[in-house]
């Protein structure tokens, strides 16, 4: 039984471990107070389109659903990732944050296109309030995005020379963490600003 316990809580490192833990949950709840802050701009300024697209003219459904496919599965491998890591199986962990890496990739490559192509249109975010707080979201959350997948290779790398240590788990546990909470904004921005907008 003890060691089932510790398959699952680091023993030696148990306190060191919980408030690492709690102490990203409190960055996570300032990350999405900037969040709400955004969208709040946004919900302001959505009908402020000053002759320009609104957001049904520029909505894009298989390109919108094809990146949400992208993450949900980008953050399930994530968590499978996280899963492996407290069993110590380096192997599994390595293929699980590769894929969450692949998938996290092909979709910030989708959003840098689509946003380049509404600047290439000529609907940058200085035409209109509307386009300002557009971009600032979805950019905001791109930026995100990048940093997930640069850190995902930074903890990869410890993991695939010295395998699953007590650091990489709790380390590893924040890393999915993260990709949770970009999955959960990007639900929020999908049905905020996707489907409600084209109503």
């Amino acid at each position: 039984m003890k060691n089932a316990h510790h398959e699952n809580y680091p023993d030696a490192h148990h306190d060191i471990y919980s408030k690492t833990i709690f102490g990203f949950w409190v960055y996570l709840l300032t990350d999405f107070i900037l969040f709400g802050t955004i969208f709040a701009t946004y919900a302001v300024l959505r009908n402020n389109t000053f002759g320009g697209p609104a957001i049904q003219d520029l909505f894009h459904p298989p390109c919108v659903l094809l990146q949400t496919f992208l993450l949900l599965s980008s953050s399930f491998t994530a968590g499978m990732g996280g899963a492996y890591a407290h069993r110590k199986d380096r192997k599994s962990v390595l293929w699980a944050f590769f894929f969450t890496f692949l998938l996290g990739a092909l979709f910030l490559w989708l959003s840098l296109t689509e946003m380049e192509r509404l600047i290439h249109a000529g609907f940058g975010w200085q035409k209109s309030g509307f386009l300002s707080a557009y971009f600032t979201l979805i950019g905001t959350h791109s930026l995100h995005l990048l940093f997930a997948l640069l850190w995902t290779l930074v903890l990869a790398w410890p993991v695939y020379r010295e395998g699953v240590s007590f650091v990489s788990v709790r380390r590893l546990t924040c890393l999915k963490m993260f990709w949770q909470f970009l999955n959960v904004v990007w639900i929020f921005i999908f049905s905020f600003v996707y489907l409600m907008g084209v109503k």
